[in-house]
Protein backbone atom coordinates (compact mmCIF):
# COMPACT_ATOMS: atom_id res chain seq x y z
CA UNK A 1 0.00 0.00 0.00
CA UNK A 2 1.30 3.45 -1.11
CA UNK A 3 0.89 6.35 0.90
CA UNK A 4 -0.19 9.90 0.06
CA UNK A 5 2.46 11.86 -2.42
CA UNK A 6 4.81 14.50 -0.35
CA UNK A 7 4.07 18.04 -0.51
CA UNK A 8 5.87 19.33 -3.12
CA UNK A 9 4.14 21.76 -5.16
CA UNK A 10 2.86 24.78 -3.70
CA UNK A 11 -0.94 24.59 -2.34
CA UNK A 12 -2.53 27.96 -3.39
CA UNK A 13 -4.53 28.20 0.08
CA UNK A 14 -7.95 30.14 0.31
CA UNK A 15 -8.00 33.70 1.70
CA UNK A 16 -7.66 34.53 4.97
CA UNK A 17 -5.93 31.15 5.11
CA UNK A 18 -3.10 32.67 2.51
CA UNK A 19 -2.69 35.89 4.51
CA UNK A 20 -1.43 34.85 8.09
CA UNK A 21 1.13 36.11 9.78
CA UNK A 22 3.48 33.01 9.29
CA UNK A 23 7.17 33.27 10.71
CA UNK A 24 9.89 31.35 9.10
CA UNK A 25 12.82 30.65 11.57
CA UNK A 26 15.94 29.65 9.89
CA UNK A 27 18.57 29.02 11.90
CA UNK A 28 22.73 29.52 10.28
CA UNK A 29 26.01 29.00 10.16
CA UNK A 30 28.20 28.69 7.32
CA UNK A 31 25.55 28.21 4.83
CA UNK A 32 26.24 31.23 2.49
CA UNK A 33 25.98 29.29 -0.27
CA UNK A 34 22.03 28.29 0.51
CA UNK A 35 20.57 31.53 2.12
CA UNK A 36 20.15 33.09 -0.93
CA UNK A 37 18.42 30.35 -3.11
CA UNK A 38 16.26 28.93 -0.27
CA UNK A 39 14.95 32.82 0.26
CA UNK A 40 14.25 33.57 -3.11
CA UNK A 41 11.90 30.14 -3.17
CA UNK A 42 10.26 30.90 -0.10
CA UNK A 43 9.90 34.25 -1.07
CA UNK A 44 7.39 32.83 -4.58
CA UNK A 45 5.23 31.10 -2.30
CA UNK A 46 1.69 32.41 -2.62
CA UNK A 47 1.97 33.45 1.13
CA UNK A 48 1.84 37.08 1.10
CA UNK A 49 1.78 37.05 5.21
CA UNK A 50 5.17 34.87 5.19
CA UNK A 51 8.18 36.29 6.69
CA UNK A 52 11.43 35.19 7.15
CA UNK A 53 13.64 35.82 10.07
CA UNK A 54 17.35 34.10 9.70
CA UNK A 55 19.49 33.61 13.15
CA UNK A 56 22.78 33.62 12.01
CA UNK A 57 25.87 32.65 14.33
CA UNK A 58 28.31 34.61 13.57
CA UNK A 59 29.09 32.19 10.75
CA UNK A 60 32.72 32.67 9.34
CA UNK A 61 31.84 32.67 5.98
CA UNK A 62 29.55 35.36 5.63
CA UNK A 63 26.45 33.90 5.87
CA UNK A 64 25.69 37.47 7.90
CA UNK A 65 26.00 39.68 5.49
CA UNK A 66 24.29 37.67 2.95
CA UNK A 67 21.43 37.77 5.74
CA UNK A 68 21.74 41.87 6.14
CA UNK A 69 21.34 42.13 2.07
CA UNK A 70 18.58 40.05 1.59
CA UNK A 71 17.02 41.92 4.43
CA UNK A 72 17.91 45.27 2.65
CA UNK A 73 16.51 44.42 -0.35
CA UNK A 74 13.03 42.65 1.50
CA UNK A 75 12.81 44.61 4.18
CA UNK A 76 9.10 43.97 5.02
CA UNK A 77 9.60 40.33 4.31
CA UNK A 78 13.26 39.22 5.67
CA UNK A 79 15.08 39.68 9.01
CA UNK A 80 18.61 39.41 9.76
CA UNK A 81 19.74 38.83 14.00
CA UNK A 82 23.27 38.36 14.13
CA UNK A 83 24.04 36.23 17.50
CA UNK A 84 27.35 36.04 18.91
CA UNK A 85 28.65 32.72 18.12
CA UNK A 86 27.91 29.27 17.61
CA UNK A 87 25.69 28.62 20.41
CA UNK A 88 23.78 25.85 18.63
CA UNK A 89 20.75 24.72 16.88
CA UNK A 90 18.79 24.73 20.10
CA UNK A 91 19.72 28.27 21.38
CA UNK A 92 19.36 30.10 17.51
CA UNK A 93 15.24 28.42 17.51
CA UNK A 94 14.66 29.35 21.00
CA UNK A 95 16.48 33.18 20.34
CA UNK A 96 14.19 33.38 16.22
CA UNK A 97 10.80 31.69 17.92
CA UNK A 98 10.72 34.47 20.71
CA UNK A 99 11.65 37.15 18.80
CA UNK A 100 8.62 35.93 16.23
CA UNK A 101 6.17 35.65 19.18
CA UNK A 102 7.00 39.45 19.97
CA UNK A 103 6.69 40.70 16.49
CA UNK A 104 3.17 39.41 16.38
CA UNK A 105 3.68 35.95 14.33
CA UNK A 106 0.52 34.02 14.92
CA UNK A 107 2.19 30.82 13.22
CA UNK A 108 5.89 30.00 13.45
CA UNK A 109 7.75 27.72 11.03
CA UNK A 110 11.09 26.18 11.46
CA UNK A 111 13.28 24.69 8.65
CA UNK A 112 17.05 23.85 7.91
CA UNK A 113 18.93 26.75 5.66
CA UNK A 114 20.46 23.74 3.50
CA UNK A 115 17.73 23.23 1.64
CA UNK A 116 16.82 19.32 2.78
CA UNK A 117 13.78 20.85 3.42
CA UNK A 118 11.50 21.84 0.29
CA UNK A 119 9.77 25.30 1.19
CA UNK A 120 7.24 24.44 -1.73
CA UNK A 121 5.44 21.93 1.06
CA UNK A 122 5.03 25.10 3.19
CA UNK A 123 1.65 26.24 2.11
CA UNK A 124 0.06 22.94 2.49
CA UNK A 125 1.74 21.79 5.96
CA UNK A 126 -0.01 25.22 6.86
CA UNK A 127 -3.16 24.29 5.53
CA UNK A 128 -3.50 21.30 7.26
CA UNK A 129 -2.25 22.94 10.73
CA UNK A 130 -5.25 25.96 10.10
CA UNK A 131 -8.00 22.71 9.03
CA UNK A 132 -7.45 21.07 12.47
CA UNK A 133 -7.50 21.62 15.89
CA UNK A 134 -3.14 20.25 15.90
CA UNK A 135 -0.51 22.56 17.76
CA UNK A 136 2.07 21.63 15.26
CA UNK A 137 2.54 19.86 11.63
CA UNK A 138 5.39 18.15 11.32
CA UNK A 139 6.98 17.46 7.65
CA UNK A 140 7.51 13.85 8.24
CA UNK A 141 9.92 11.61 6.32
CA UNK A 142 9.07 8.38 7.82
CA UNK A 143 5.24 8.65 7.34
CA UNK A 144 3.73 6.47 4.77
CA UNK A 145 4.49 9.03 1.42
CA UNK A 146 7.67 10.15 2.94
CA UNK A 147 10.63 10.10 1.06
CA UNK A 148 14.50 10.36 1.52
CA UNK A 149 17.15 11.35 -0.74
CA UNK A 150 19.05 8.56 -2.29
CA UNK A 151 22.29 10.34 -1.93
CA UNK A 152 21.36 10.94 1.79
CA UNK A 153 24.56 8.77 3.52
CA UNK A 154 23.89 5.42 4.83
CA UNK A 155 25.02 5.82 8.35
CA UNK A 156 23.17 9.00 8.41
CA UNK A 157 19.61 6.95 7.26
CA UNK A 158 20.77 4.08 10.22
CA UNK A 159 21.71 7.08 12.71
CA UNK A 160 17.98 9.01 11.92
CA UNK A 161 16.64 5.29 12.09
CA UNK A 162 18.05 4.73 15.54
CA UNK A 163 17.41 7.62 17.05
CA UNK A 164 13.63 7.59 16.47
CA UNK A 165 13.49 4.16 17.78
CA UNK A 166 15.96 5.08 21.10
CA UNK A 167 13.84 7.97 22.08
CA UNK A 168 10.19 6.11 21.04
CA UNK A 169 11.18 4.17 23.67
CA UNK A 170 12.67 6.07 26.25
CA UNK A 171 9.81 8.89 25.95
CA UNK A 172 6.69 7.41 24.76
CA UNK A 173 6.04 9.75 22.28
CA UNK A 174 3.91 8.61 19.11
CA UNK A 175 5.81 10.84 16.47
CA UNK A 176 7.09 8.53 13.81
CA UNK A 177 10.15 11.59 13.04
CA UNK A 178 10.98 12.87 15.84
CA UNK A 179 14.00 14.18 15.16
CA UNK A 180 12.40 16.61 12.25
CA UNK A 181 13.64 19.89 11.60
CA UNK A 182 10.82 21.27 9.16
CA UNK A 183 7.26 21.88 11.26
CA UNK A 184 5.23 24.75 11.50
CA UNK A 185 3.37 25.96 15.05
CA UNK A 186 0.57 27.45 16.41
CA UNK A 187 1.63 30.85 18.82
CA UNK A 188 -0.39 29.18 21.20
CA UNK A 189 1.18 26.50 21.52
CA UNK A 190 4.82 27.54 21.58
CA UNK A 191 3.57 29.96 24.13
CA UNK A 192 2.22 26.92 26.23
CA UNK A 193 5.42 25.28 26.04
CA UNK A 194 6.99 28.26 27.43
CA UNK A 195 10.67 28.59 25.22
CA UNK A 196 12.15 29.86 28.34
CA UNK A 197 12.33 26.22 29.84
CA UNK A 198 13.91 24.40 26.13
CA UNK A 199 17.50 23.24 27.65
CA UNK A 200 18.67 21.40 24.90
CA UNK A 201 20.67 22.05 21.80
CA UNK A 202 21.73 20.11 18.52
CA UNK A 203 18.88 17.62 17.21
CA UNK A 204 17.49 16.90 20.88
CA UNK A 205 16.03 20.19 20.59
CA UNK A 206 13.68 19.20 18.57
CA UNK A 207 12.60 15.68 20.56
CA UNK A 208 12.26 17.75 23.48
CA UNK A 209 9.73 20.33 21.63
CA UNK A 210 7.90 17.62 20.64
CA UNK A 211 7.94 15.77 24.17
CA UNK A 212 6.66 18.81 25.82
CA UNK A 213 3.94 19.53 23.14
CA UNK A 214 2.58 15.76 23.51
CA UNK A 215 3.18 16.42 27.47
CA UNK A 216 0.91 19.68 27.63
CA UNK A 217 -1.89 17.71 25.84
CA UNK A 218 -1.49 19.63 22.48
CA UNK A 219 -1.87 17.12 19.08
CA UNK A 220 1.01 17.26 16.13
CA UNK A 221 0.40 16.11 12.86
CA UNK A 222 2.73 14.52 10.16
CA UNK A 223 2.62 15.49 6.56
CA UNK A 224 4.97 13.29 3.86
CA UNK A 225 7.53 15.22 2.69
CA UNK A 226 10.90 14.19 0.38
CA UNK A 227 13.95 15.30 2.27
CA UNK A 228 16.92 16.51 -0.23
CA UNK A 229 21.15 15.98 0.84
CA UNK A 230 22.44 18.91 0.87
CA UNK A 231 24.09 19.92 -2.17
CA UNK A 232 26.38 23.18 -0.97
CA UNK A 233 27.89 23.29 2.34
CA UNK A 234 28.55 20.63 4.90
CA UNK A 235 26.51 18.81 7.88
CA UNK A 236 26.56 20.15 11.59
CA UNK A 237 26.17 16.55 12.79
CA UNK A 238 29.31 16.52 15.50
CA UNK A 239 30.09 13.71 17.65
CA UNK A 240 29.23 16.47 20.68
CA UNK A 241 25.40 16.61 19.12
CA UNK A 242 25.23 12.73 18.89
CA UNK A 243 26.19 12.44 22.79
CA UNK A 244 24.00 15.26 23.85
CA UNK A 245 21.13 13.04 21.89
CA UNK A 246 21.82 9.87 23.29
CA UNK A 247 21.93 11.64 27.03
CA UNK A 248 18.83 13.86 26.63
CA UNK A 249 15.47 11.32 26.92
CA UNK A 250 16.63 10.68 30.20
CA UNK A 251 17.54 14.37 31.10
CA UNK A 252 13.85 14.97 29.71
CA UNK A 253 12.36 12.16 31.55
CA UNK A 254 13.32 13.76 34.92
CA UNK A 255 13.24 17.65 34.51
CA UNK A 256 9.81 17.35 33.31
CA UNK A 257 8.27 14.53 35.40
CA UNK A 258 5.68 16.22 36.67
CA UNK A 259 4.60 18.05 33.69
CA UNK A 260 1.00 17.52 32.04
Amino acid sequence: MTGPEPLAQPVELPAPWRDCALTVVVPTYNEVGNVPRLVERLLALPLPGLRILIADDNSPDGTGEVADKLAARHPDRVIAVHRAGKEGLGRAYVDGMTRALDGGADFVAQMDADLSHPPEALPGLLGTLLSTRAGAVIGSRYVPGGQLDENWPLYRRALSGWANFYVHTLLNVRIRDLTAGFKVWRADTLRAIDLNRVQSNGYSFQVEMHYLATRLGHTIIEVPIRFEERTVGASKMTTRTKIESAVMPFRLRWKHRGLS
